[in-house]
């Protein structure tokens, strides 16, 4: 898919604002904690390059990716720090994985004992691998201390490199903290059947970095959508650090008209004028990611904010003006405009969903436009 460069709509990212909440996350911490920047998904879809390079730049001390092509990708822009793909790689790609310095995570003892017998037959560097432990989050990991200790038992092996250990907590931006106390306890009877901790030890992500920090048994925080500026847990907890959002959404009108009562707008004609009114056409629609059941939400245009009319198209949308403006009129979807603010959260509210879904539906089509 191209990324519209000759169009009047962008996703602006201001990397002045990730780079100072990555500060705030590090201030927050025990002094020697490190950072991991979790860039799977293109950067939460802000552009994983651009995002990963200002990352570095404000101290990280590696990444976090879902898949090993993402890793590659931020490899071959030189980012030469830790890469630990988060998801489970198939034993037959993992010596890609070795070949590039990319570290996988694993999940199953029998997933080391392939891997070995494959290294046997390959003349490659030791692969660096993070045991993943399932203490509550039904995912990926392995689930008993006997089978972990036979995993470690596998890594000390040649083929491998014993890097890091880490596992994933499924409520830790509830407020009801019940489960993640149940998780926690879990987590403290893996660690005490691992007798040498390996470089690294992460069970902090972003929820427990903001509201958990004394909990922390570990010595790294994998800092995802706060990272972005957004709150994990939408409205049910209130902000621990001061984050700045990232990234905002702006188009400007290609079409104005003035719409009398009775006429109708948009596929369905779900909307019908009730008064004659002003009428304005972004260059924008579901195809960018700009969901469709975000009708009926709203815009902001200068300090006004401006309803959504009728149905949001593949590639347009119809908003109403508070009066007539000339074609090429700023509108904000999403960020602030003379002190109002519609944050990603605000846009989840109405799209029954969270930030994180917001912020990643939106597509390569819209250009990211970079500041700071």
């Amino acid at each position: 898919m191209i990324s519209a460069q000759l169009r009047d709509a962008a996703m602006v990212v201001d990397l002045k604002a990730l780079k100072h909440n990555i500060k705030q996350q590090q201030a927050a911490l025990p002094a020697g904690s490190r950072i991991l920047a979790v860039v799977k998904a293109d950067a939460y879809g802000h552009g994983a390059v651009p995002v990963a390079h200002a990352a570095k730049e404000a101290g990280v001390d590696g990444f976090c990716v879902a898949m090993l092509d993402e890793g590659l990708e931020l490899r071959d822009a030189g980012i030469d720090q830790l890469m630990l793909v988060l998801g489970l790689t198939p034993v037959h790609y993992a010596p890609v994985a070795a070949l590039n310095d990319i570290s996988l995570t694993v999940g199953s003892v029998n997933w080391l004992k392939e891997y070995a017998e494959l290294a046997k037959n390959e003349s490659l560097p030791p692969l660096k691998v993070h045991l993943a432990l399932d203490t509550g989050m039904g995912r990926i990991g392995f689930r008993d201390v006997a089978e972990l200790k036979q995993a470690l038992a596998l890594v000390n092996q040649p083929a491998f490199v014993f890097e890091g250990l880490f596992t994933h907590f499924a409520t830790a931006d509830a407020a009801d903290d019940t489960y993640f106390k149940q998780q926690l306890g879990r987590w403290h009877e893996f660690l005490a059947a691992v007798d040498q901790k390996p470089p690294y030890v992460h069970m902090a992500n972003s929820a427990v970095g903001m509201w958990h920090r004394e909990t922390i048994a570990a010595n790294t925080v994998r800092m995802g959508i706060s990272m972005y500026g957004c709150n994990p847990s939408g409205h049910e907890l209130p902000d621990s650090l001061d984050l700045q959002p990232v990234a905002s959404i702006v188009a400007k009108t290609t079409f104005v008209k003035y719409l009398q009562a009775g006429e109708s707008i948009s596929y369905g004609a779900t909307y019908t004028a009730q008064n004659d009114e002003w009428v304005a056409t972004l260059p924008i629609g579901y195809a960018d990611g700009y969901l469709r059941r975000m009708q009926g939400f709203k815009v902001l245009v200068a300090d006004q904010e401006c309803d959504i009319l009728g149905r949001i198209c593949m590639d347009q949308m119809m908003i109403r003006l508070p009066e007539s403006m000339p074609i090429g009129t700023e509108v904000v979807l999403m960020g602030s405009s003379k002190g109002k603010t519609l944050s990603a959260t605000d846009l989840a509210d109405h799209a029954h969903t969270i930030n994180y879904e917001i912020l990643t539906s939106i597509t390569p089509r819209l250009m990211r436009r970079y500041k700071n």
